[in-house]
C-alpha cells in the first residue's frame, strides 16, 4: 500500500487563537480544544486538518524552532461559493483582526483570490472562480 494524504498539520503558539481563527472558516473543532495540546478537525474525504502546539512538537523533537527569515512553506485554501463570498470572508477575518495579506483581487486564472494570515503567520487562501461574464 502506498502512503495517502490523511492529515495536514499546523505548528501554533496559542491554541485558542488559531482555532477561533479556523472556526470563522466553518471547521468544526469541539470548544474545550482551546486548552489542549493537540486538536483535529475533519475535512472530508479521510482528510483532516490538526493543529499542535509549540510545546508538544518540542515534547519529541527538542530542537524543533520555528521557521525565520519571513516567507512561508505552505498555505491553506478555502473555496468560497462566489467572488463575493471571497469579499465577505475577507471583510469579517479582517474586521475581526486577523492580518489581511493580500485584500481581494480578480487573479489572472479566472479566480477572486484574497489572503489572510491565521494567528501563526500561515496564509490562508480564500477563492472562487470569477462569474463567466466577469469582465
Amino acid at each position: 500500500m502506498k502512503p495517502r494524504p490523511a492529515v495536514i498539520e499546523l505548528v501554533v503558539s496559542d491554541m485558542a487563537a488559531t482555532l477561533a481563527f479556523y472556526r470563522r472558516l466553518g471547521l468544526e473543532v469541539p470548544s474545550d480544544a482551546d486548552n489542549g495540546p493537540h486538536a483535529e478537525a475533519e475535512l472530508g474525504g479521510g482528510l483532516r486538518v490538526a493543529w499542535d502546539t509549540e510545546d508538544t512538537i518540542r515534547s519529541f523533537d527538542p530542537g524543533w524552532s520555528p521557521p525565520t527569515g519571513g516567507g512561508h512553506r505552505m498555505a491553506i485554501a478555502f473555496a468560497c461559493d462566489s467572488p463575493g463570498e471571497v469579499d465577505a470572508a475577507w471583510a469579517e477575518l479582517t474586521d475581526a483582526g486577523y492580518d489581511g495579506h493580500l485584500p481581494p483581487w480578480d487573479a489572472f486564472w479566472g479566480m477572486r483570490y484574497a489572503v489572510v494570515h491565521d494567528p501563526d503567520g500561515t496564509p490562508v487562501d480564500l477563492f472562487a472562480p470569477l462569474s463567466p461574464n466577469h469582465g
